[in-house]
């Protein structure tokens, strides 16, 4: 067997055996084969594409070459659950403490954010004191008591995923259903958990900008988990907007405290509930919706899942005290108000008239604005302002007047105020006529649906 060989044979569109994508990704991750041989081998993948048998042997062996958690100790079924990203997205940090006041293990390793705003990790450093780096024995025992823990991914978890995803950012083979799916997965089996629950975005804020391509890769995830034998669940929403109010790590903490207390926005409230009453069917804990969305409704109003929250903060060293009164987080010490004549007079056909119809949103504009402000990283290397961000007051399908407030911006510097304003009035577009918002759940994908 040579690399060489295993290139044509992919550039001619065959289908790899499991002992041949072996070679290549151990071969990779050691060394032996160079970075110009694997990103033809990538290069032919990206042409010819993968089935699903190939993808899944692919994962497993970025998964196996690492380390892979034994949470084996761990009491019930650990469910954990992974979006695709996008714009104002903070649902691990409200479906966590809703599925651990039910009982639910939820043990998860989360990344930092390359992009509009941080990852779950950059946002919980934005609680004082919390630590995000425990002990592999301390996070399986507070699990054990609490339900909950959320520490950032160890260095040695699918390290050839990290090694072939560096190497795909640089030579254009990112966009492939299969690597892609690929990727997320591996991390995901060396997590260690027992069922998954992926929530993959569409829309102009997300990576999959059409719903064709969100359900293929929801449909090979799925496939990927049912063959690595996990209960795999995926449920692909909607990111044509901001999900929720807040965009920006600490803004972003706020308004998951909002929803805990049951007070969220309502298309954040629904993505949320809905992920967590799959996330309950997975976990046994309840066996149709209705029921699992009854447990989740019960947890909110009755201050079961805030209760949680605080105890999870407190377990990992937080100051509770930023949760009870979120007054005392550090604020950006600027503001720039966007009003609705902002946006009337941005566009030529609006200019004379006092109100007009939010019609559709380049919700990637609006991440580049809070990254433009601080809120995210350009590289690996960026230093975040976890105070930055924006403060939706409206959404697609609102009518929108002159005098009212759409947005608020927060930033710690004028020039960044000044161009992060721009994009976010850029990335608009305005209807006289009345509408309705987007649909927030498309599909939801299951095994026996593939």
């Amino acid at each position: 067997m040579n690399t060489y060989d295993l290139i044509m044979k992919k550039r001619e569109g065959s289908v790899l055996t499991r002992e041949e994508i072996n070679y290549l990704v151990d071969g990779f991750t050691n060394g032996q084969i160079p970075d110009y041989q694997m990103a033809a081998f990538l290069m032919a993948v990206f042409f010819r594409g993968m089935n699903y048998e190939e993808t899944a042997t692919l994962t497993m062996a970025m998964a196996d070459s690492g380390e892979c958690l034994d949470l084996s100790g761990i009491e019930g079924i650990k469910v954990d659950k992974h979006s695709t990203g996008g714009v104002g997205d903070k649902t691990s940090l409200i479906v966590g403490p809703i599925l651990a006041s039910l009982g639910v293990p939820v043990a998860k390793m989360s990344g930092r954010g390359l992009g509009h705003t941080g990852g779950t990790i950059d946002k919980l450093e934005g609680i004082p004191g919390f630590r995000t780096s425990i002990s592999k024995s301390d996070f399986i025992k507070q699990v054990n008591r609490i339900k909950l823990a959320i520490v950032g991914q160890t260095a040695n978890l699918a390290p050839a995923d990290k090694k072939i995803y560096a190497l795909r950012d640089v030579t254009a083979t990112v966009d492939n259903i299969s690597l892609i799916a690929a990727s997320i997965m591996s991390k995901k089996l060396a997590a260690g958990a027992d069922a998954i629950v992926l929530d993959v975005k569409v829309g102009t804020g997300a990576f999959m900008k059409t719903l064709e391509d969100a359900r293929e890769l929801a449909r090979t995830m799925v496939a990927i988990g049912t063959m690595a034998g996990r209960n795999t669940t995926a449920v692909i929403s909607d990111m044509n907007e901001p999900l929720g109010n807040a965009v920006g790590n600490i803004l972003e903490i706020e308004e998951a405290i909002e929803c805990l207390k049951g007070n969220g926005e309502k298309r954040l409230m629904k993505v949320s509930k809905v992920l967590a009453c799959h996330m309950l069917l997975a976990a046994q804990k309840a066996y149709s919706i209705d029921e699992a969305d009854k447990m989740v409704e019960e947890v909110i109003s009755s201050g079961r899942a805030f209760e949680k929250m605080k105890e999870f903060v407190a377990a990992q060293g937080g100051d509770t005290g930023y949760l009870e009164n979120t007054e005392r987080f550090n604020k950006a010490t600027l503001l720039a108000v966007v009003t609705g004549k902002d946006l009337l007079q941005a566009k030529e056909p609006f200019k004379k008239q006092n109100q007009a119809y939010l019609f559709a949103c380049n919700n990637q504009e609006i991440g580049m604005a809070s990254m433009i402000l601080g809120g995210g990283r350009q590289t690996k290397d960026s230093k975040l302002d976890l105070t930055v961000g924006i403060c939706l007051k409206k959404h697609l399908g609102d009518l929108i007047k002159e005098q009212e407030e759409i947005a608020v911006l927060y930033g710690n510097d004028v020039h960044k105020l000044k161009e992060a304003k721009k994009r976010f009035i850029n990335a608009y577009t305005l209807s006289e006529k009345e509408h309705f918002s987007n649909k927030m759940i498309y599909e939801i994908i299951a095994k026996k649906d593939l």
